[in-house]
């Protein structure tokens, strides 16, 4: 466990420099390697494991399979790589929230997915009607649901429940190709093409909208997926942690950042004394999260000293949220502007 000494020097040695170096980026290099580098190849591995996903549903659909859940778990992780990417083809049809919808503060996903356990619904026997059901029964919640919950892993009919298990997992699969084909097929070139026919008519615009995702998903690892479970000193929120049930809380934060910090290293590979910044900044939230893993779900925000070390991981995103606003953003020429977390 980190001393309170040894963190307050880590913390010194987190806090940016803001250092001013002169610099003249090639905003369209940037996002050609963002693109080709970041983006592209982390949606190929979401398709790619989440067909996995299927497959392992379709020869195993019971919520114990340890082969299930394994698919599971690889497949959520690609999710978490992604995530922060919540523009163009995700937001198509609200394809990002019919792969993860949460937070669910009024706990929609159980509802949707017992109303249909109930009736036995046949809206899951067709590929195409299953997308007009509720997104709050879809996805990888609705999957940890079925998968892990004490009641509605084991409700209903057997059959019934099995044949959901197989279209929610297939439904994740159909999502993730049709973001993949998407931004395959013409979306990547908008951004490395940017022309007045299409939604980014500058490199300037282009590199803007993924500085964003980065800013974005900074905020959202700090804000929600820990600012939900640790809620305030006097009431913690433990169960409002993201995938409790399928323990993989801080896992959801270690591989998010770990992507972010993947995107920030490449949109600072011009502007070396932010590089080395963030490299710092990322490899103390990696050894922060490294140090909680006797902590998966946040269960020990309820206590001090559990509390005080889920600050400490918090406080370390912030600071590479620090660099990113007041460092990265003027010297890419770009800024974040607003998001939809500006206000909650």
């Amino acid at each position: 466990m980190m001393k309170p000494a040894l963190i307050a020097c880590a913390l010194s040695l987190a806090a940016p420099a803001f250092a001013q170096e002169e610099i003249h980026v090639d905003q369209g290099a940037l996002v050609d390697a963002a693109v080709a580098q970041h983006i592209l190849p982390r949606f190929d591995h979401l398709a790619a494991t989440t067909a996995t996903l299927s497959e392992a549903a379709d020869a195993n659909c019971s919520p114990t399979s340890e082969t299930l859940r394994a698919a599971y778990h690889a497949a959520f992780d690609a999710w978490m790589g992604v995530s922060h990417l919540r523009f163009g083809p995700t937001e198509t049809n609200d394809r990002a929230f019919a792969l993860a919808f949460w937070p669910d503060t009024k706990g929609f996903t159980p509802k949707a997915l017992s109303a249909l356990i109930a009736d036995e619904d046949p809206v899951i026997e067709s590929e195409a009607e299953f997308q007009t059901v509720s997104v709050a029964g879809r996805g990888f919640f609705g999957l940890e649901f079925l998968l892990y919950d004490t009641q509605l892993s084991t409700l209903g009919d057997v059959s019934y429940h099995c044949a959901l298990v197989r279209r929610v997992a297939s439904d994740i699969a159909l999502q993730s190709e049709m973001i993949l084909t998407d931004w395959s097929e013409g979306y990547a070139a908008r951004l490395t093409d940017p022309s007045e026919a299409g939604p980014y008519t500058t490199d300037a615009e282009a590199l803007q909208v993924i500085y964003k995702a980065l800013g974005a998903g900074l905020q959202f690892d700090s804000e929600v997926r820990l600012g939900r479970p640790l809620g305030s000193f006097d009431k913690p929120r433990p169960t409002r942690a993201e995938a409790r049930r399928s323990g993989r809380s801080l896992r959801n934060v270690a591989t998010s950042t770990a992507a972010l910090g993947e995107l920030a290293a490449l949109l600072s590979t011009q502007s070396p004394l932010i590089a080395e910044e963030y490299a710092q900044a990322f490899a103390l939230i990696a050894t922060q999260a490294e140090e909680l893993q006797d902590d998966p779900v946040f269960v020990g925000v309820a206590e001090v000293q559990g509390r005080f070390r889920v600050e400490i991981l918090q406080q370390y995103i912030d600071r590479a949220r620090e660099i990113t606003t007041l460092e990265l953003g003027p010297a890419l020429g770009v800024s974040a502007g607003f998001n939809a977390l500006d206000g909650d």
